[in-house]
């Protein structure tokens, strides 16, 4: 049995009854029937799928899928192309199919609110109601957890700690000292909130701690990536900011401000006293150079290396980044170099020749 089959759910429902679901509008055989819901590439005949942006409708050529999900502006365009699949419109067909998807996939319910017997937690600290606390955790002295936290087993909560309600902390997920949580926030495994931040002096001939005794605020519905880093503040707090969501392995260091709503992909890292506006977009590996601020709106194409502000609304790619257009002209005139150098080779023998002309030329006047 595949790994895939372990995580399935024997489920079947009809074409027409997940349209009603979904309140889309269905083109085929409303009796279909629907035992799988699967990715494109690998849905099969009694599987639903779906196509979310114009730009993925040539996927389906290929496709085997019975049923598809669509945006209403393009079911008549497949209908023709494909008579065979049995087609839904709605508005959303990512939100539909995230509807339906559970119908045909396990669903593991939150754990039973019960505190662990091997877990360790001070007597001082303040636990809310319908907690969850799992085997190995550890509860530092004065900290305070709201209303139905979860804290799965090998989770450290340092000291003074503030969790608001509905926080889940998964597996080792480590909180140094005096951290503060927002409600419904998320940190998955791994990941490290509050450690020193990376500041030194150099000092006769060696580096020298300055410590760091600020701290770190999560806000409101944030969603930490396993293994993420986030560093405390040497003085005040590093922020990061409602809504914001950090994929694996990202880098936040200290006394980074991060605004709202912000989306950072992997392994990005923002060096110290960086800060960034509202709805910030990061692609993977992008590197944030320290006292940058990236304004409101803005996008960093993957890999791309910041050195100077980045204004709000723009996109900039590249290393060093620069806006993307100007960006783009630079990458296409690097293509050109070869072609480039050889039209300079045939010209420095053009000039070298018309030189030897023009000398010759000059001895004969000089002669007659």
């Amino acid at each position: 049995m595949t790994e895939q089959q372990l995580h399935r759910v024997k489920a079947q429902h009809t074409a027409g009854q997940l349209g009603q679901m979904i309140d889309g509008t269905l083109f085929g055989n409303a009796d279909k029937l629907v035992t799988g819901a699967n990715a494109i590439e690998s849905a099969g005949p009694d599987d639903i799928t779906f196509v979310a942006e114009d730009r993925h409708l040539t996927r389906l050529k290929n496709c085997n899928a019975g049923v598809v999900l669509l945006c209403a502006d393009h079911t008549k365009l497949v209908m023709e192309s494909n008579p065979n699949f049995v087609v839904i419109g709605v508005k959303d067909p990512q939100l539909a199919f995230q509807t339906i998807l559970p119908l045909y996939r396990k669903v593991r319910g939150r754990q039973a609110r019960e505190i662990s017997p091997a877990a360790y937690i001070s007597p001082s600290a303040k636990l809310g109601k319908d907690c969850y606390v799992g085997p190995g955790a550890s509860i530092g002295d004065d900290v305070v957890l709201g209303d139905n936290c979860e804290v799965h087993p090998g989770v450290v909560i340092g000291p003074g700690c503030r969790l608001g309600r509905d926080v889940v902390l998964y597996p080792n997920v480590v909180l140094y000292h005096d951290v503060e949580v927002g409600d419904r926030a998320i940190i998955h495994a791994g990941a490290v909130i509050g450690a020193d931040g990376f500041g030194y002096r150099y000092e006769e001939g060696r580096f020298e701690k300055v410590a760091q005794l600020g701290s770190v605020q999560i806000h409101v519905d944030v969603e930490i990536g396993a293994c993420a880093t986030v560093d405390r503040g040497a003085i005040g707090p590093t922020v990061i900011g409602a809504g914001t969501k950090l994929d694996n392995l990202v880098q936040v260091a200290h006394n980074c401000q991060i605004g709202r709503h912000n989306v950072f992909a992997a392994q990005v890292g923002m060096a110290g006293s960086s800060s960034t506006g509202d709805y910030v977009r990061l692609g993977g590996q992008a590197g944030i150079k320290d006292h940058i601020h990236l304004g409101t709106g803005c996008m960093v194409g993957a890999a791309s290396g910041v050195h100077r502000d980045v204004p709000a609304g723009e996109t900039w790619i590249g290393f060093p980044a620069s806006p993307e257009q100007e960006q783009k002209r630079l990458v296409f005139t690097l293509k050109r170099v070869p072609e480039m150098r050889e039209d300079l080779r045939e010209l420095k023998k053009q000039v070298a020749m018309l030189t030897q002309q023009l000398a010759s030329l000059q001895e004969m006047k000089a002669a007659g």
